[in-house]
């Protein structure tokens, strides 16, 4: 690694994403809290310098206050409109389908569009991210989810419509396992656990907004006008809608937030780390009256080599095998040594959590559509969904007022997720949220009437959140700074195949035998809650 640092002041105000290319640290055993070696890092005083301390020291000189707070709005509207993104294709199944002409297998080609551009999206943009910061892949990503998101609301073909939603995806899928690497990269160690799961409740916030928004606005006749030889509906009125927070988030990262200190640490970027940590000590410690304290910072001596093969005039094969094996080397490092272990076990509750929650949350409002004249979700899934005596309109209110009251039940799990992660740690609420959303899930096919239905749906939203902010905080912890975002977007990869897996399955079997993808969630559940029973135990852990 080699130490860069910049002179001209002018540069401050420059995005603080110059190309550095960390390398890998050596990776540790998994005893103990020590989850990393940190004999890599450089602690030997530059002229000048009083002292020079590690990342987690100088986070905790900058104090905890105003800076952290606004960081977690920001970063948690970015996670907000990532959630309204891929839910409002759920909100706009029961009307899209009659002007799309969609039978139930088109709706879950549909779902699972935007599962596959996120599968492609995922590790792609993760690496980026290591390689060349996390605010720039941040800003890219939202851009791309929010054109594109805004484009299929004018597209008069389904298959049109798919296709942009599968670019959307692709924008979404960097934006949500960077956004938590990032995010956990300003915060001290002891409210690590906290925030994290305090960032991860704004995918409720985005839930509900869209929920809300389909409640509001899909229902409306006004929303309805011709466009040229389009039939603007409420519903494409509505997927506009839900572009508008990736597209803000964009906008609020290009200009207000800069680089995370760490990564700058880990490129040898020791200045502009420097002045990112004076920007928070500003920040936290205002109308206090204290002095940012002078030090340097123990920055990664090891330098970076392009492989020798990377630097040879070779053919054409040559090089694009030199490529591949740079980009997917964190792949193969996540699958070698003392990460072996805990990166298949993730990889297992990835897919099981995955599949369950969007295969059946995608198809919660098509559910509760069909359970209008009572009984179980699948008691009145015998006929076909798209019949030419089944009309789409008027709008029915009632699946959007439940699907809101799902998307708030999401509360209690995120306050559980905050007050108790840092007690019982993220490996223990992991597994125990998934035991118990499998039971949800049991129940759900058992129960035989409506508001049973719904109430268990509830039980699963609430517990099911309970996992994904235990997986955030976990997928954080467990990977040094240079394999951090692309093992999340490498799991978060995993988990678009799972759910693309799930909503197909569902498409195919909704109008057969819909007990058979339920009952399989149950199951999936319940394998990925025992799995998570062999990860280590990170609480409250220094990242690395």
């Amino acid at each position: 690694m080699f130490r860069h640092v910049h002179a001209v002041d002018a540069e401050s105000r420059e995005p603080l994403l110059a190309g550095a290319h960390p390398q890998p640290l050596e990776q540790d055993s998994d005893e103990g809290e020590t989850i990393f070696d940190k004999s890599a890092l450089n602690t030997q005083s530059d002229a000048g310098a009083e002292r020079r301390l590690t990342f987690e020291e100088a986070v905790e000189e900058t104090g905890f206050g105003w800076f952290h707070w606004l960081l977690l709005l920001a970063c948690g509207w970015a996670n907000a409109s990532d959630a309204v993104e891929i839910l409002c294709v759920s909100f706009l199944l029961p009307t899209a389908r009659c002007d799309l002409q969609l039978s139930s297998s088109d709706m879950g080609l549909l779902t699972a569009s935007i599962f596959l551009g996120m599968m492609v999206g995922g590790y792609t943009w993760g690496y980026l991210a290591d390689r060349r910061g996390r605010r720039r892949v941040l800003v890219v990503s939202l851009t791309v989810n929010g054109v594109f998101g805004a484009l299929a609301a004018v597209a008069p073909w389904f298959w049109l419509f798919l296709l942009l939603r599968f670019i959307s995806g692709i924008g979404v899928g960097g934006s949500i396992p960077v956004i938590f690497s990032y995010f956990s990269e300003f915060m001290p160690r002891l409210r690590r656990g906290a925030m994290i799961s305090a960032l991860a409740t704004f995918w409720m916030a985005g839930n509900i907004l869209a929920a809300g928004l389909a409640w509001l606005v899909i229902p409306r006749t006004w929303a309805h006008f011709s466009l040229g030889t389009l039939d603007f509906q409420s519903w494409r009125l509505f997927v506009v809608l839900c572009s508008v927070p990736s597209l803000s988030s964009a906008v609020l990262f290009r200009v207000l937030m800069p680089e995370s200190p760490k990564f700058l640490m880990e490129a040898g970027r020791e200045k502009e780390a420097i002045r990112v940590f004076q920007a928070m000590f500003k920040m936290n410690m205002w109308g206090k009256g204290k002095n940012f304290p002078e030090f340097g910072l123990c920055t990664n001596s090891k330098q970076r080599e392009e492989p020798e093969e990377s630097r040879t005039r070779g053919s054409r094969t040559q090089r694009l095998a030199c490529i591949l094996k740079t980009v997917f080397g964190p792949i193969k490092q996540m699958f070698n040594g003392s990460l072996k272990s805990r990166s298949v076990a993730l990889l297992v509750v990835f897919y099981c959590i995955s599949f369950g929650y969007y295969g059946l949350w995608m198809w919660f409002p098509e559910l509760f559509e069909r359970m209008e004249n009572g009984g179980s979700p699948c008691a009145n899934a015998s006929a076909p969904s798209l019949l030419p005596n089944r009309s789409c309109y008027p709008v029915k209110t009632a699946v959007y007022a439940e699907g809101f009251i799902i998307a708030a039940s999401n509360l209690p799990g995120n306050i559980f997720s905050i007050l108790m992660i840092d007690r019982l740690g993220g490996k223990a609420l992991l597994s125990g949220s998934l035991l118990a959303s499998s039971l949800s899930i049991f129940l759900i096919y058992v129960v035989q009437t409506k508001v049973q239905s719904l109430i268990l749906s509830c039980v699963f939203s609430g517990v099911s959140v309970i996992t994904w902010n235990a997986l955030d905080v976990l997928g954080t912890e467990l990977y040094p700074t240079q394999l951090r975002s692309s093992a999340l977007g490498f799991f978060t990869g995993v988990g678009r195949v799972a759910a693309i897996t799930g909503n197909v399955a569902f498409g195919w079997l909704m109008d057969t035998n819909c007990a058979v993808p339920v009952l399989l969630v149950s199951a999936l559940l319940l394998t990925g809650g025992l799995v998570a029973l062999v990860l280590p135990q990170t609480r409250q852990t220094e990242l690395t």
